[in-house]
């Protein structure tokens, strides 16, 4: 599989074919004659957060066997799917964005996902999200469930803290939302660089109860020969499921991790 830096000659061929160039207006809510807003997310985070807000067509570009989107390669059939969309979703950090851009077709409003799953800021992009396609209420509504049951899932992982105690953690950067959800107390992050070994000092001096590693990133054993507890966190939904299964997930991970510790 290529590295995604580059497009294929076929692939070039779609995006001469498909012309035009993106609208940048957020707040019109033309869904170009379709009954919702069509949506293609570049993957399963995207599009996780899309059905938040209320889009009911979503597709993703991303398949599910690519354990590291960043390395995806766009195909033309991606590229024709863009162009039919009202929206495309990517993040920042995906190579492929730009020529997502440059494929969107004069119908797709391109949006840039702050992919955080930091609670408050995760009810942001939502809402914002609803804005944009035009299903205010539909997001709103889910942001109050959302915020019911990060409430229960956080409760319910404080109850099994080792000793009935707050725990200490050092936490990859993109996964401190996971330490937030536990009501731990984060001494130290790592990421998304290799540690060095300067940081892999300082950080076992801090004597963490756990460390809490991204599965996406993963380089092994944050702190080797050290007993500290390992533990990985998904940051992503699997294809067919929402995003709030990434915190029961992550619930249930953590309070497994507690309770042998």
């Amino acid at each position: 599989m290529t590295t995604g830096s580059s497009l294929t000659t076929s692939a070039v061929a779609a995006i001469v074919l498909l012309g035009g160039c993106s609208s940048s207006g957020g707040e019109q809510h033309d869904h170009h004659g379709h009954a919702h807003p069509v949506v293609v997310a570049t993957t399963t985070w995207e599009a996780a957060f899309a059905e938040a807000a209320g889009a009911e067509d979503v597709k993703v570009i991303v398949p599910p066997s690519v354990r590291h989107a960043p390395d995806y390669d766009p195909k033309p059939s991606d590229l024709t799917a863009v162009a039919e969309a009202d929206f495309v979703l990517y993040a920042p950090f995906e190579p492929f964005a730009a020529k997502i851009k440059e494929a969107a077709g004069s119908r797709a409003e391109l949006i840039e996902v702050d992919l955080d799953n930091s609670a408050d800021k995760v009810k942001a992009q939502v809402q914002a999200l609803g804005r944009r396609f035009g299903t205010t209420e539909a997001a709103r509504a889910w942001t109050a469930t959302f915020s019911s049951e990060y409430d229960k899932l956080s409760g319910d992982v404080r109850s099994a803290w080792p000793g009935g105690k707050q725990p200490t953690v050092i936490a990859q950067v993109f996964s401190t939302w996971a330490a937030d959800l536990a009501g731990a107390q984060i001494v130290g992050t790592y990421g998304p660089e290799a540690v060095t070994p300067g940081e892999l000092a300082e950080m076992t001096a801090k004597k963490p109860r756990f460390v809490l590693d991204n599965a996406h990133m993963s380089t092994g054993t944050v702190l080797p020969d050290s007993g500290v507890a390992q533990v990985s966190i998904v940051n992503y939904p699997e294809q067919g499921e929402d995003l709030l299964s990434v915190y029961r997930n992550a619930a249930t991970t953590l309070k497994k991790a507690f309770s042998v510790a």
